[in-house]
């Protein structure tokens, strides 16, 4: 009997890719992409890069295949992959400038159902500063910690803090506004 892999649980199919089962591991990124490509898009990439870089990332999960240890979801695991791979891009480009602040911890950011809520969302992300926007993504999107993201961006941890601080502030600013009110930069 053979396993309907649109049917099969997570764990099933990553046993499956483990073993070298190219069918499991493409049903694996079907689930997966559309969280995978969002994440990308939301921390700033144009669709076309987000595409490549989540191209990038399947490919990175499926030479690593055998690490994933299904301790969490296999959407999260080549989430947290994608996110590295932007971030050494960002890295490379060095077209951010990053502007040390000082912060705090940050409690979560309250998340929102439903497509109309996903449009402001997006909306209100773009408002941010590239920092904030980055910083904000990767930490609430992607699960990264603050100390994270301060070694996988080369910053100071108090400039991570402020900029997941002060973005998840405007965020919620701006969503609580129904998007209707522009976000004030300090």
């Amino acid at each position: 009997m053979t396993l309907d892999l649109t049917a099969a649980g997570e764990e099933p199919l990553a046993q499956l890719a483990r073993r070298g089962s190219g069918d499991a591991f493409g049903e694996l990124v079907r689930r997966a992409l559309p969280a995978v490509r969002s994440l990308l898009r939301r921390m700033g990439a144009q669709p076309a890069l987000a595409d490549d870089m989540a191209q990038d990332a399947f490919l990175a999960a499926f030479r690593n295949v055998a690490t994933f240890r299904a301790e969490g979801s296999f959407a999260g695991w080549v989430c947290r992959i994608a996110a590295r791979l932007y971030i050494r891009r960002v890295r490379r480009d060095r077209r951010q400038e990053w502007v040390e602040l000082s912060g705090e911890d940050l409690p979560q950011l309250a998340t929102r159902d439903g497509v109309a809520q996903r449009i402001d969302l997006d909306q209100a992300l773009e408002a941010l500063s590239p920092g904030e926007r980055l910083c904000v993504t990767l930490c609430h999107g992607a699960g990264f910690t603050h100390e994270e993201l301060a070694v996988e961006l080369g910053m100071p941890l108090g400039t991570v803090k402020s900029h997941v601080l002060r973005g998840t502030k405007k965020l919620r600013q701006r969503l609580a506004s129904g998007c209707s009110e522009e976000i004030q930069h300090d």
